[in-house]
């Protein structure tokens, strides 16, 4: 229905004019090229073409784009500016962003450099500060000790240092060790929960039996060496450096700061580099003889013009072909500007297949009166949809998210109208709010239609009414693909028998209220599809199966019970945000009238809204899906298609405003 029709395009052109070409090829932007890796294993082509060896080239751009990236990432820390809550891309000509970064080359180059110099400069400086402080905090428990660091024996004596458990009894360790080593000198140093730090004089042939005094303590010698001076003297020393590192870092921040009105060019070079990243990349990929090159891919028609004229310029030879019955496409949909706002529902569920029809034109008005009647407040739909515009108008957002922001808005227009249809606004809360402010007490706002709250029975029929028609829908865009592949018969047995049974059994249930010839007709409809079904559903089977096909088929009339109850998750959260809102407004009223009760009222309403708006809105989104994936296209649609991905310019930071590609567009 949406799906844009494709062509098959296959190219062969000289390798002196490849990279120009290609450079116009991704300013076009609408061919798919396709890697061809399993002719470089094909005999008959083995001896003529190979692969283009440009895995150099392309590792020296991604090196490039990594450090540019990396400057862009240290210069974006100090860019105080006020940052947008959706990113867009600046828009320019491309003609004049060329000549921009020409003009600028040269500054932006040493911008980079210094940037990354910087950041380096940085992240060692901080690096060799927390190594200083692990110092530092081995040495503070040392810093009593009056010995220098740098004295750990003399011609006949040794210091030895090191630590035992904190509630190790130090009397007995100093007894144990001038035991053993009368002559030995045993002094606490410091201590703390976790560890005593201590220190042991003795003549060095005695070392080795002061360490076998402190074996049963569970001693750990340490060794404080490196330094000069007494640990005091040393920590001193430490915390000079890292003021000198504090100041080195600060000095290295005034740079990076000092480049930030550089920020825009750097994002020019590293959109360039990308897009030469992509060219080098796919001309690494093609297959090449010694003088031409060969690729294939796919475009849409519509653009077939576009291409021939860029293809003709270049004097390639080239062959324009409409796909085979069986092969593989990619996916491109094409919707008008409300429709394309529900794409990506279709999207998070898979793209259509190649004989599939595009659901999205068929989801959109149920999922729009879906998401309205599960929110169903008419100020809710308000706030939504204001909000969408606002962000839509202020930051321009693209792609997927412009996409979801637009659904969002028609979803919020839904949402308005069912609130005024069943009386909705905040809940009850004018009613709540007059009553406790202005203690008056039968303000309402009454419904257009009527007040799910007290009559629940009347949406619930509604929901299933239209949950019937999302379903007949379905099966009527099944019967649509069933004749437009030429079997006509299986759209009258499979779909329309089946017509002929539900609405039957409609009419036989409720058409004897508005006239007892409805129930009858109802009655005799029902019972020939019923009969139909059961001739017809097991046709295309052999033997038996044609009989117990039948009442297979027949038996599926259980899954259309299901499906049509599936829908009374419509009434279920059409009821969820009015009930929520309206206990909100009760809570909010239980201070009472007056000042003290209005501002009560206010500050529980606000916090209140606003969690009802999130938890309902998401409800609502997630159901909304959900009736599309399972019931809705499980009637008619499989999916599976592949997304049509052309060779373009990929920028993140700039957006090429609409141009002619010389002759090409």
């Amino acid at each position: 229905m949406a799906v844009v029709e494709m062509r098959k395009i296959s190219v062969i052109g000289l390798n002196s004019s490849r990279s120009p070409f290609f450079q116009e090829l991704m300013r076009l932007g609408v061919v798919e090229i396709n890697s061809k890796e399993g002719l470089i294993n094909d005999e008959e082509w083995v001896p003529d073409i190979f692969r283009t060896s440009n895995s150099a080239n392309v590792s020296r751009q991604e090196t490039a784009i990594f450090r540019v990236k990396a400057a862009l990432d240290a210069i974006e820390k100090y860019d105080h500016l006020k940052k947008p809550l959706f990113y867009s891309r600046k828009e320019v000509d491309h003609d004049e962003f060329i000549h921009h970064l020409e003009t600028v080359k040269l500054a932006v180059a040493k911008s980079v450099d210094t940037a990354v110099a910087a950041d380096k400069a940085m992240a060692d400086a901080k690096t060799e500060i927390n190594r200083i402080q692990t110092v530092i905090a081995g040495l503070i428990p040392w810093e009593p000790l009056d010995v220098p660091l740098e004295m750990t024996e003399t011609q006949s004596a040794c210091v030895i240092l090191g630590t035992v458990n904190g509630k190790t009894d130090f009397s007995a360790l100093q007894a144990a060790v001038t035991k053993g080593v009368p002559s030995a000198i045993v002094l606490e140093i410091n201590a703390d929960k976790q560890q005593r730090y201590l220190l042991f004089i003795s003549l060095k042939k005695e070392k080795e039996h002061v360490f076998e005094a402190l074996r049963e303590f569970g001693f750990s010698p340490i060794s404080l060496s490196g330094g000069k001076g007494t640990p005091s003297e040393q920590i001193k020393r430490y915390e000079q450096d890292i003021e000198e590192l504090k100041a080195k870092i600060a000095e290295q921040e005034e740079t990076l700061t000092s480049l930030v009105p550089m920020k825009q060019d750097i994002e020019y070079l590293y959109d360039s580099l990308v897009m030469q990243k992509d060219r080098a990349k796919i001309v690494g990929d093609m297959l090449s003889t010694e003088t031409v090159f060969y690729f294939d891919g796919w475009f849409p028609k519509r653009s077939q013009e576009k291409v021939e004229n860029l293809l003709q310029r270049y004097e390639f030879y080239y062959e324009i072909l409409e796909p085979k019955p069986d092969e593989e496409i990619p996916v491109l949909l094409q919707n008008n500007s409300v429709i394309s706002a529900f794409e990506g529902v279709t999207g998070m569920y898979s793209l259509p297949s190649r004989h599939d029809v595009d659901p999205t034109a068929l989801l959109a008005p149920f999922y729009f009166l879906f998401f309205g009647l599960m929110l169903s407040d008419a100020a809710y739909g308000i706030i939504l949809s204001v909000g969408c515009i606002i962000l839509l108008k202020k930051f321009k957002p693209e792609g997927n998210m412009r996409r979801m922001l637009k659904m969002f808005f028609y979803c919020g227009i839904s949402t308005f109208m069912w609130g005024a249809l069943f009386g909705g606004w905040f809940g009850d809360f004018f009613t709540v709010a007059a009553r406790v402010m202005f203690g008056i007490d039968h303000f309402v706002i009454k419904p257009i239609w009527f007040n799910p709250l007290e009559e629940p029975m009347k949406l619930l029929i509604f929901s299933l009414i239209l949950g019937g028609i999302h379903l007949f829908v379905g099966m009527g865009a099944q019967a649509y693909i069933f004749i437009r592949d030429g079997h006509p018969l299986d759209a009258l047995f499979d779909i329309g028998l089946w017509y002929l049974l539900l609405i039957g059994l409609v009419l036989l249930g409720v058409g004897g209220m508005i006239a007892p010839s409805l129930s009858t007709a109802g009655k005799y409809m029902a019972l020939v599809g019923a009969v139909g079904i059961l001739i017809t559903g097991g046709r295309k089977k052999k033997g038996l199966g044609k009989i117990t096909g039948g009442l297979g088929s027949l038996y599926g009339i259980t899954s259309y019970l299901s499906d049509i109850l599936s829908y009374s998750r419509l009434l279920a959260l059409g009821l969820a945000t009015g009930v929520v809102a309206q206990v909100i407004n009760t809570l909010g009223s239980l201070a009472g009238g007056g000042i003290v009760g209005s501002i009560v009222l206010i500050v529980v309403f606000l916090a209140g809204t606003v969690f009802n708006i999130a938890i309902n809105a998401l409800g609502a989104f997630v159901h909304s899906c959900r009736l599309q994936y399972v019931e809705f296209f499980g009637k008619f649609y499989e999916g599976g298609g592949r997304e049509f991905r052309p060779f373009e310019r990929k920028t993140k930071y700039v957006k090429f405003v609409e141009e002619d590609v010389k002759d090409g567009r």
